[in-house]
C-alpha cells in the first residue's frame, strides 16, 4: 500500500465490544474476527459499527464481549452473497490498537475520494436539506471501497452540485440508522444501513494531483 492509498482512509474509533467476535476469513494463514462495537455520541445516542480485526491483535488485548477497545484503520466495502444476491457490506478494518482514552472523540474518519454515483439530494417534511453520495477511495491491488455518505444543510446542497468523477476530501464520523424495508404488502423488516455522517466537505483545485499532507491545494466549499 503506498502512501497515498494509506492516507486517503483514515479512521478513529473506541467503544465497547457488544457482540461475540466470529471468525469471518483467513488470509495467508492469519485469521481475521468481526463484531460489532458500540460508540457514543456527544447525544449519549450509540452507533453499533462492524468491525474486522485480525487474531493477533485479539490475543494481545484479550478482546472479548464487554471489553473497550481503541483503534485506526480503515472504513473498507466488499461485497457479499446473500440470498442469491450481492450485497455491499461496510465494516471498520483495524490495523493497529489504541490506549483508550475517554477524552478523545471516539469516532473520527477522513477519506480522499471520487463522486461514482450521481448525488442525491431531498428535503424532509420538516424542510431539513439532505443528500447522499457514494464514494469510491482507491486501495492497494486495483481495488476500491465504496463508502455511501450523507451530508446535512448548506453541505447537502453544496453535495447536490457535484459531479461524478469529482475528487473529494471528506472529514465525519461513521454512523449506524436503523430503518424499516417492506419486503411484501404484510411483511416489514428492520434494516441496519451504515454510512458516513460529513461535516466537512473540500474539493481538489487538482483533481489528478490530490496534495495529502495538507489543505493548501484546497478550497472550502462547505463547512458546517
Amino acid at each position: 500500500m503506498n502512501f497515498e492509498q494509506m492516507n486517503n482512509n483514515k479512521v478513529y474509533i473506541a467503544g465497547k465490544v457488544v457482540s461475540e467476535p466470529k471468525f469471518s476469513y483467513e488470509v495467508f494463514g492469519e485469521g481475521f474476527y468481526e463484531f460489532n462495537l458500540e460508540v457514543k455520541r456527544l447525544s449519549d445516542i450509540s452507533d453499533v459499527i462492524p468491525v474486522t480485526i485480525s487474531e493477533r491483535l485479539m490475543q494481545a488485548e484479550n478482546i472479548i464481549m464487554g471489553s473497550n477497545l481503541a483503534g485506526v484503520g480503515q472504513f473498507r466495502s466488499y461485497n457479499k452473497l446473500i440470498d442469491g444476491k450481492s450485497k455491499l457490506m461496510l465494516t471498520v478494518f483495524i490495523r493497529e490498537l489504541k490506549e483508550y482514552d475517554e477524552n478523545i472523540n471516539p469516532n473520527q474518519i477522513e477519506i480522499t475520494g471520487y463522486v461514482c454515483k450521481e448525488p442525491i439530494y431531498r428535503t424532509t417534511p420538516f424542510k431539513r436539506e439532505i443528500a447522499d453520495v457514494l464514494i469510491a477511495v482507491n486501495r492497494s491491488f486495483n481495488k476500491s471501497d465504496y463508502l455511501p455518505c450523507i451530508a446535512w444543510g448548506r453541505n447537502a446542497k453544496y453535495v447536490s452540485t457535484l459531479n461524478v468523477g469529482d475528487k473529494l476530501e471528506m472529514v465525519g464520523r461513521i454512523q449506524s440508522r436503523v430503518y424499516q424495508k417492506r419486503i411484501d404488502e404484510n411483511t416489514v423488516e428492520e434494516k441496519v444501513a451504515y454510512e458516513i455522517s460529513l461535516n466537512k466537505i473540500i474539493k481538489s483545485d487538482n483533481q489528478n494531483d490530490l496534495n495529502v499532507d495538507g489543505l493548501s491545494d484546497f478550497n472550502y466549499y462547505a463547512n458546517i
